[in-house]
């Protein structure tokens, strides 16, 4: 059976590990890829040029060749989307997979001009039937002094494979905020790399995800530090249950030049069932004087004392362990400011804890 390698780590490690990269069997590639139609764009568009045009798809990690020349050659949706003035209202744009839409292969390209603000949410989602397929490509560009949100949300069943390379580039004084929401997907593999190069160039990534059944997850974060005064940081929570797994590599790298940078990652995995793994590497790497980097990971069981204390005062454990997993989340879900979608969230996870 033949495989394909993807999502391979910036600085290989020991093999001890298991996780500098991740084989996938070359199958789930769809072999005929056609029109994608489900799609929808709302909000306020009058201040986002948007056209369907874009012919750069070159990647300084991503998820590899074989899925990035996928996008390259056989994409069934550009984006092109210029924000131009300051957004009041979010833009939303969705897909939808469905038995007539089964694969969607996106290339979205962000420019947030200079001084311009915006928040843009970005949703993949499957009805309950359909085994479908996504690899897609956003790219970003923050111009000086520009503020963008991106909330990326992958709702797909279980049956599907959700694949999502992610690159910014980050100039003075920009900054931007990721929130991702990552549920779908039999296996949901995310590559995301910044490259902060502007001084005071800040980015932040908020992440939650929930497994179960036999989902995986394999989330490879990259952060090049170059400018002067420049900041990431990193706050990923995850919670597994039944047969999931998960692997989170968070890298940081403070490169020559970006003194007085600073750079913060840490992963938290709620372990529900005995069979749930996580496997977890934080990387620092340094060429640079005068910084500050700080990384931290964990992974460990619901606490009987906890549970305890919730059931006491009158839950059941299945609720009790609901209420702790909504309580690690909530500091994330609460970046969300658009409260339908914040609803649709907090729906979705009491659905897949029951």
């Amino acid at each position: 059976m033949e495989t394909i390698r993807v999502n391979e780590t910036p600085v290989r490690t020991s093999r001890n590990f298991l996780i500098n990269n991740v084989k996938l069997d070359s199958n789930i590639l769809p072999e005929k890829i056609e029109n994608f139609e489900n799609v929808s764009i709302i909000g306020e568009t009058s201040k986002i040029k948007i056209e369907k045009e874009i012919n750069n798809c070159s990647l300084t990690y991503g998820l590899g060749d074989i899925l990035t020349s996928q996008v390259d050659e056989k994409a069934n949706q550009k984006l092109k989307l210029q924000v131009e003035g300051k957004t009041n209202q979010d833009i939303q744009i969705s897909f939808e997979l469905d038995e007539d839409n089964p694969n969607l292969i996106d290339m979205i390209d962000i420019t947030a001009k200079e001084n311009t603000k915006a928040t843009i949410i970005i949703k993949y989602e499957t009805n309950k039937a359909v085994q479908a397929f996504h690899n897609g490509i956003i790219k970003v560009l923050a111009e000086k002094n520009a503020e963008l949100k991106v909330i990326i949300v992958n709702n797909t069943n279980l049956m599907s494979n959700h694949f999502i390379s992610i690159e910014n580039m980050i100039h003075e004084n920009a900054k931007v905020d990721y929130t991702m929401i990552d549920f779908g997907g039999k296996n949901s593999i995310t590559n995301y790399y910044s490259n902060l190069v502007g001084k005071n160039a800040d980015n932040h990534i908020n992440t939650i995800y929930l497994g179960r059944e036999n989902q995986f997850f394999d989330l490879n974060y990259i952060g090049e530090l170059r400018g002067e005064k420049s900041n990431i940081n990193i706050e990923v929570q995850g919670a597994l249950k039944d047969n999931a797994k998960k692997n989170f590599k968070g890298t940081i790298d403070f490169k020559k030049g970006c003194k007085k940078a600073t750079g913060n990652e840490n992963e938290a995995c709620l372990l529900l069932s005995e069979q749930a793994k996580s496997l977890a590497l934080p990387m620092l790497l340094c060429s640079e004087e005068e910084v500050e980097g700080n990384h931290s990971s964990s992974a460990g069981k619901v606490g009987d004392k906890e549970l305890f204390y919730i059931m006491s005062r009158g839950f059941e454990k299945k609720e009790a362990m609901k209420l702790l997993v909504r309580a690690k989340f909530n500091n994330i879900i609460d970046t969300i400011k658009n409260d339908d979608l914040k609803t649709e969230i907090l729906d979705e996870i009491e659905e897949r804890l029951d």
